[in-house]
């Protein structure tokens, strides 16, 4: 995080700042990996789980935009790639392109952590940022969304 130039104040706290990044880079990092779940997943079942994380890609990437737009708000800096350390394991390209339910699992679980995130960001800006915390409840509606469409996906695998 940059500090502020003189006469400039940063009006985000150390911690909110942190929380913003995170969710930054999660959304990058869920964005890279629904990209290459999408064109690497095959056969005829997989077609429209694959559609499904084709259209979350632009929307992953929408929210990092959002998020990187309010950290420099905040009077962060924007990381660049070298600080990027990657996280989602499950969500890495399987040798058999053909298991979808491992790819909605690996789904289902980076939606989880968003959801989580996205839950601490919100109570660390209870009464201090309305702006972010607004934010993080719009982003956590969408998450939610996107876990509930790929657990009707998993239900139809597993019944």
């Amino acid at each position: 995080m940059r500090t502020p130039a003189r006469g400039e104040e940063r009006i985000g706290s150390d911690a909110v700042v942190e929380l913003v990044t995170r969710a930054y880079w999660m959304e990058l990092e869920t964005a890279a990996n629904y990209l290459a779940a999408s064109v690497n997943l095959d056969g005829v079942r997989a077609a429209e789980v694959a559609e499904a994380l084709a259209d979350d890609v632009a929307e992953e990437f929408e929210h990092a935009r959002r998020l990187a737009r309010r950290l420099s708000e905040l009077g962060g800096i924007v990381p660049g790639s070298l600080s990027f350390t990657p996280e989602q394991h499950s969500l890495q390209p399987l040798a058999d392109q053909t298991d979808v339910v491992r790819v909605i699992e690996g789904v289902l679980e980076a939606e989880e952590a968003a959801i989580d995130g996205y839950r601490d960001l919100i109570e660390q800006c209870d009464g201090i940022d309305w702006v972010t915390q607004d934010l993080a409840i719009e982003l956590l509606g969408d998450e939610e969304a996107h876990r509930r469409r790929f657990q009707g996906y998993l239900r139809e695998y597993r019944p």
